[in-house]
């Protein structure tokens, strides 16, 4: 790992340097730092699978019969969450979601809303500090960032809403002594693709208020 983060130093200072390097150099560089984040994530993950999916079945947890082993759903999601977009950037949001109910489909529905909840709210976040830093280079004001920030707020359900159906990557259960089933999921949505959706959603809600940020939102954030 001290390795990786090294070699990540390096490519930060390499690409402030770019006058010393073209275009194609650098495409190159990141092509190969992505390739060795993979390959070092890829062994350090499955090392942290087999720990956590130990201690997941001293706490009772089992995988569904037909499914994945536990270390094999683990391993798949923390490379999931490692794994980098070509701006270095992560390329997933993860969100996990853990439900308790009398029956385990019921159990599971509630969990696959509760981190789809937890992926919507993570965008949000991610969009709001986007609008906040539009305001530190003037190009929004700050009574304009705050009517986009509220509708970024307001529109979580409409963001969940619309990120659709996404299949879990990790699901376990457990058995409670009342015989209550515990269910733990984890889905992940490529994080560009998640942004964009809530960003129509966005400008959408904008529309519908009549607030005519339309063309300053394209211009400041590249919507």
């Amino acid at each position: 790992m001290k390795k990786l983060l090294f070699c990540i130093v390096l490519s930060i200072v390499a690409s402030g340097v770019g006058f010393a390097q073209s275009a194609k150099e650098l495409a190159k560089e990141r092509k190969e730092l992505i390739k060795a984040s993979k390959s070092e994530l890829n062994r350090k993950a499955s090392k942290d699978a087999r720990k956590d999916a130990k201690k997941y079945r001293k706490e009772g947890w089992k995988t569904v019969p037909g499914a994945l082993p536990m270390e094999k759903q683990l391993d798949r999601v923390y490379l999931m969450q490692y794994e980098l977009a070509e701006d270095m950037s992560p390329k997933y949001i993860v969100g996990e979601g853990m439900s308790n109910a009398r029956h385990y489909d019921a159990a599971k529905v509630q969990a696959m809303d509760i981190a789809k909840n937890n992926v919507a709210g993570q965008i949000q976040t991610e969009v709001t500090a986007l609008i906040e830093t539009t305001v530190a280079n003037e190009q929004l004001s700050a009574d304009e960032a705050v009517s986009v920030t509220r509708t970024v707020m307001a529109s979580k359900n409409l963001i969940v809403q619309s990120l659709g159906y996404a299949p879990p990557f990790v699901e376990l259960y457990r058995t409670l002594d009342n015989k209550n089933k515990v269910v733990l999921v984890r889905v992940a949505y490529n994080r560009e693709m998640a942004k964009k959706i809530a960003q129509k959603v966005v400008k959408e809600e904008l529309e519908k208020r009549g607030e005519a940020l339309h063309d300053k939102l394209d211009k400041a954030l590249g919507w």
